[in-house]
């Protein structure tokens, strides 16, 4: 459907952005998150989810793509729509419920207004497994511009190597020049 919105920006304000697109404007639901990493030019790029109801086509919009497959995470699980699932966002970084969700942190997740105990845990039970590449240790490898590594990681977990085991491998072989296929031979071999 409609996945990207580059345009001029008309009118901003913390839940919702108004944008021309070629004499089209566009209005998309944001999260305080994504408001606050906002520039104020007048050019403006967009990630969008677009979800069609009965009585509404509605356009959220996200300034990662990241964000954009965390609500996407987030509205698969039973009892979350996409205003709940934006609420989360707007009260958590991704990488804050990423990590709540892995530690199974119910407290976190229930604390998000609107979010009941059984809602929190069935968002901690769906989206446990779905969700390792927004951890902790994810952002770290991003901040050092090694995604070589990462994406070497996130091969190695889904053949099914525990993350911590493979983490502590590619710790030893990781030189931060090597290629991904190199870093997942490597570690293939040590495994």
């Amino acid at each position: 459907m409609i996945g990207l919105l580059s345009g001029r920006l008309i009118e901003k304000s913390p839940t919702e952005l108004l944008i021309d697109c070629s004499g089209v404007g566009y209005e998309v639901k944001i999260s305080l998150n994504s408001f606050s990493q906002l520039s104020d030019s007048e050019s403006i790029r967009i990630y969008t989810k677009l979800i069609v109801r009965e009585d509404a086509h509605l356009l959220f919009g996200f300034c990662t793509k990241e964000e954009r497959e965390m609500f996407n995470h987030l509205i698969s699980v039973s009892g979350i729509g996409p205003n709940t699932a934006l609420i989360m966002l707007s009260s958590l970084k991704t990488e804050e419920i990423a990590n709540a969700i892995q530690t199974e942190d119910v407290k976190t997740i229930q604390g998000i207004k609107g979010i009941g105990a059984k809602t929190a845990q069935r968002v901690i039970i769906d989206l446990k497994g779905k969700v390792l590449k927004f951890s902790s240790t994810s952002e770290n490898m991003f901040s050092q511009n090694n995604t070589n590594r990462f994406d070497a990681l996130t091969a190695l977990v889904s053949l099914g190597f525990d993350k911590k085991a493979a983490e502590k491998v590619l710790d030893k072989i990781d030189t931060g020049e090597q290629t991904v296929e190199l870093l997942i031979k490597e570690a293939l071999r040590i495994l």
